[in-house]
């Protein structure tokens, strides 16, 4: 019997650098379909032929019962296993409108999500359709409140999107470091540098995240070339985050409070004693924070200064900054608006105060 119209299904996979064990392959009249945002490759289309040319059953009778013959891809880096799932032939109208039924409700599980998808600045340069294409890769995990989701040592696997939910980025030492939301991205780091994971990440409540696995990961940058723009900066914020974490701060250094708070940020310029002015860009404005050799003597922001400006931004968790090193002659004059400690000490209680 020759196969013209059928499907196969991977069923093994070592290494293939682009296919995914689960995935269907389509044949129907000698055409290869194979799933969506992904190539097909050749060396796969030359055994998919092979195997629908063969004039025999794709089933064979066993001691235990019916088992399908598989049929293998190598010849690159990796191999996959696939095995004939049906016959392709009696796919009718009504057959094509349930197959679409059944693409339809596995993308349900990320539609609930994809005005978040939508919203994100990551994805602001793709259209409709491509958005679309990009969300049918997406899987969808949910973990309870305290649970590890990442842990510092492991292989870097798959991208992290939060759609719902916050999860804590956890020290060496257990402290947690930042907090991240809906729309914040994670894992990144780890498939870009082909490094393990540097942070444990934990969930702080019951989260919903959107995986993206590091091969398809991969298709991703290369059909959609716009990101690599995207995951290039987030890699050198990053970069300058860790950076600053372990004590060091440098001119022209940008990061998200998300990375580091505003009370690390500005505990950081205090030590290490460094003359220069943050520049924060916030929701409901724009601040700014004036250091002399690492003491506090000027602070704007939402028509405030001082201190009451400085006790202001110290409840900020979102937005980005900029250091940049040195000051005017005027703002080298200016005096020290108090004590470091002091006006921290004094800024987190009026934050606890309003929390509560």
């Amino acid at each position: 019997m020759e196969y013209r119209n059928a499907i196969f299904i991977i069923t093994e996979e070592r290494s293939c650098p682009i296919y995914n064990v689960g995935e269907e392959l389509k044949v129907e009249n000698d055409a290869l379909t194979v799933p969506e945002a992904k190539p097909a490759c050749l060396l796969l289309v030359r055994e998919l032929i092979k195997a629908v040319a063969e004039k025999k059953s794709m089933e064979r009778f066993s001691p235990s019962g019916i088992k399908k013959f598989k049929f293998e891809c190598g010849g690159c880096v990796g191999l996959i296993r696939f095995e004939f799932k049906k016959d392709k032939g009696f796919a009718t109208l009504q057959m094509k409108l349930l197959a679409a039924a059944e693409q339809r409700a596995r993308m349900r599980h990320m539609d609930r999500f994809y005005d978040t998808l939508r919203n994100l600045e990551i994805f602001e340069p793709l259209d409709e359709d491509s958005l679309r294409d990009l969300s049918s890769l997406l899987q969808l995990k949910e973990y309870e409140a305290n649970k590890i989701v990442l842990k510092k040592g492991d292989p870097g696997t798959s991208l992290y999107i939060v759609l719902e939910g916050r999860v804590a980025v956890i020290g060496d030492d257990g402290q947690t470091l930042s907090e991240m939301m809906v729309g914040d991205i994670f894992g990144e780091m780890s498939l870009l540098s082909g490094e393990a994971v540097t942070t444990t990440i934990h969930s702080r409540e019951r989260t919903r995240l959107a995986t993206l696995s590091s091969k398809d990961f991969k298709h991703v940058l290369i059909k959609f070339p716009i990101l690599q723009v995207f995951f290039y900066r987030l890699l050198v914020e990053r970069s300058q985050a860790n950076t600053m974490r372990a004590g060091t701060i440098s001119s022209g250094m940008t990061g998200r409070l998300t990375e580091i708070n505003a009370v690390e940020l500005f505990q950081l310029i205090n030590s290490s004693q460094k003359t220069g002015r943050v520049q924060l860009v916030l929701e409901d404005g724009n601040a700014l924070v004036v250091f002399n050799e690492g003491e506090l003597v000027a602070s704007k922001y939402q028509g405030l200064v001082g201190k009451e400006a400085f006790f202001a931004l110290l409840a900020k968790g979102e937005g980005t900054f900029t250091y940049t090193s040195g000051l005017s002659l005027e703002e080298k004059e200016l005096p020290v608006i108090g004590g470091f400690m002091g006006l921290i000490m004094e800024g987190m209680r009026r934050v606890d105060e309003q929390e509560a």
